[in-house]
């Protein structure tokens, strides 16, 4: 397999096109799985939160993986590119085989089970792929300030993300499905913690690698999981009289 610059273009494109698509889609109805699910909804279709969890991010790390397998000789060089590849399958690592297995969500629906991994195998592919055999850097990218500003912005936004998940795990207790007010870190603040967490890490990821393919993931993040966001900090509001008032939806002080 060789780089082809098109091929990269003509995904990352794509890419922010469904960005756009979610936005368009999800500004107005949140997606129905979790507290937004319509409560008639049958509840059949569904697999265990942990174990849809760990299928649906499953491809992000593997396909990453596989390209660097098929690769010959391997090519991960200079250090910042090897540092780079790290940083994205760290986090899908985490998502795939930590993540799953201390969440307490409720059952997962099969149809959005299914899109979330064609949309993991799709990104894993074009994140490795330009990583992996079209990105060029120089010797010294590892000290480049879009570099390390963008790796200290993913590792905040990382620690933000796992933090904040723990304090969600921390509000039920095993077989509990009841949702409660999270208290604690960032929620504090903002209804979107985990989210919050999770959109700086890619704006930082997106940073730190200077690419097109990188930034798209960050915007489709952004158009993914803010509206999210903001449809969890409405259902706050709607359903605890005792909500607090002077919290934002995803960034504290503005929204």
């Amino acid at each position: 397999m060789q780089c082809f610059p098109s091929l990269v273009l003509a995904l990352s494109s794509l890419l922010g096109a469904l960005a756009l698509l979610q936005l368009s889609l999800y500004l107005r109805v949140p997606s129905r799985y979790g507290k937004h699910e319509e409560r008639l909804c049958r509840p059949r279709g569904r697999l265990p939160a942990r174990c849809a969890w760990f299928l649906q991010e499953l491809p992000s790390f593997l396909v990453p993986a596989l390209l660097l397998a098929l690769r010959s000789p391997p090519r991960l060089e200079p250090l910042g590119c090897r540092l780079l590849c790290c940083l994205f399958c760290w986090h899908y690592f985490y998502r795939t085989f930590i993540y799953p297995f201390f969440t307490r969500g409720r059952p997962f629906p099969l149809q959005l089970l299914f899109f979330g991994m064609l949309f993991c195998i799709y990104n894993g592919f074009l994140q490795g792929y330009y990583l992996i055999y079209c990105a060029e850097y120089p010797n010294d990218w590892c000290t480049d300030i879009r570099f390390t500003s963008g790796l200290l912005l993913f590792l905040l936004g990382m620690g933000i993300n796992i933090h904040s998940d723990l304090l969600l795990r921390q509000l039920r207790k095993p077989g509990e499905v009841t949702y409660k007010i999270p208290q604690g870190g960032l929620f504090t603040y903002i209804s979107g913690a985990n989210y919050f967490g999770e959109i700086v890490e890619w704006f930082g990821f997106a940073i730190a690698t200077w690419s097109l393919p990188a930034f798209a993931f960050a915007f489709f993040t952004l158009c993914c999981i803010g509206p999210r966001a903001y449809h969890h900090h409405r259902y706050y509001l709607k359903t605890f009289t005792d909500y607090p008032k002077s919290r934002k939806a995803l960034i504290p002080f503005v929204f």
